[in-house]
């Protein structure tokens, strides 16, 4: 899921121009300041990184993503644990640490057609990385390998370490859960994690104290009631044109039942009905998102959801049913966790910079529900260069990113408690 605001302003791509040609393929970036195993690596990963996105995978069907994580990391002398269907964790550490850290990484691409013609281009049809989750997959198994030959350390410090490699994080109940069940949090005192962010530039990392994304939800409507001939609406009852009221009206009424403060945004992605001009169909469904910034209003909003669409569809007569999923709250940073952090950020020789809440939802926050911890937003654009969206075919990262994630997370990890 985005954890990103739509960029805005004179470098953002319109919706309606084509893709920019392809950006040129990005060195690796620079070494730390200090050198690290990273070094030799760079290449490597950024080919590992490069066949991920060339073979996308859908939530819960990410077996060669998870087969080739798993393989890296045995050949790194990592043992690793598979979860039941994909996913896998990783411990590196002494047995008997006093403190253990997590990293987590998300594995699934989204049912979007890519577009960006880059000569490692999705090779699946209508399906890519439009959310970036093969630069986290390859920033935390470069966090492991990098953590991984400074085993010495990690035992003078006490301090273990478990990579998180999660399925499932686009769609609702997301992996998170799954991950969780199978004691992927057991034992960790602080778990962190970065997303990718085109709005900002690479090599710059942004973080934030408290809320940094929003509760979302997924939300489906379903009409029902008799159709027929489009020359006779008044002997039917009009689906289609009482679902468009749905899709324009229960926005408006849900803005005036809540507090502005919450920051609710109910917005549809898909609405169906009927298949021919000249008829009234009997069936249509509106399917969207509803997010807000508000934790506290999220936990109360469904019986008025219900409420307005029922208040809606009701002068039309047709029969309204509405599904109502509860997603995921807030990613809530803490304190703690984006020390780590920033710590993290200078010692990778990258730059922070301020960020905001957006209305993107992610299910790290279930995480942070049960261990303290936080999210930082990897910057992804080339400088100057344009800005991109999440979760559109065309999105195009600065490869360097990935090293740039990979070196912040693991100094992240070593950082005091």
């Amino acid at each position: 899921m985005s954890t990103a605001a739509r960029p805005t302003g004179p470098d953002a791509v319109p919706a309606h121009e084509p893709p920019a040609p392809p950006a040129p393929l990005a060195p690796p970036a620079p070494s730390a300041p200090h050198g690290d195993a990273l070094d030799a690596l760079g290449e490597e990963l950024l080919t590992f990184r490069r066949d991920l996105h060339a073979h996308p995978e859908l939530s819960r069907h990410e077996t060669r993503t998870t087969g080739a994580v798993a393989e890296r990391l045995e050949r790194a002398g990592v043992a690793v644990r598979r979860l039941e269907g994909s996913g896998l964790l990783a411990d590196l550490g002494p047995a008997d640490a006093t403190r253990r850290v997590a990293l987590r990484a998300d594995l699934d691409a989204l049912p979007v057609p890519e577009a960006t013609g880059l000569p490692f281009a999705s090779g699946v049809p209508g399906i890519c990385h439009a959310c970036g989750h093969d630069v986290h997959t390859t920033a935390v198994l470069a966090a492991g390998l990098l953590l991984a030959s400074r085993a010495d350390e990690l035992t003078r410090r006490g301090l273990a370490v478990r990579l998180i490699f999660q399925p499932a994080e686009e769609v609702i109940p997301g992996g998170a859960h799954e991950v969780m069940e199978a004691g992927g949090l057991d034992g960790v005192d602080r778990v962190l994690a970065v997303h990718c962010d085109p709005g900002i530039d690479v090599g710059q990392v942004g973080l934030k104290v408290g809320a940094i994304t929003a509760a979302a939800d997924a939300v489906e409507v379903t009409l029902t009631g008799t159709g027929g001939h489009t020359s006779r609406p008044h002997l039917t009852q009009d689906l289609t044109y009482a679902l468009a009221k749905v899709v324009t009206d229960v926005p408006a009424a849900l803005s005036r039942r809540l507090d502005p403060r919450a920051g609710a945004a109910l917005v549809w992605g898909s609405v169906h009905a009927g298949g021919a001009a000249n008829v009234i169909p009997a069936t249509g469904t509106a399917s969207g998102t509803l997010r807000m910034l508000d934790a506290q209003v999220w936990t109360t909003v469904g019986p008025l959801l219900h409420e307005v669409v029922a208040a809606v569809a009701a002068p039309y007569g047709v029969s309204a049913q509405v599904r109502h999923t509860p997603g995921v709250p807030p990613v809530v940073n803490d304190l703690g966790g984006v020390e780590a952090l920033r710590a993290g950020v200078l010692a990778a020789g990258a730059t922070e910079t301020t960020t905001v809440q957006s209305l993107g939802g992610e299910d790290f926050a279930w995480y942070l529900g049960t261990v303290p911890g936080a999210m930082a937003r990897l910057g992804t654009r080339t400088p100057g260069g344009t800005t991109y969206d999440l979760h559109r075919g065309d999105l195009v990262v600065d490869e360097r990113a990935v090293l740039v994630g990979a070196r912040v997370l693991a100094n992240a990890a070593l950082a005091p408690a």
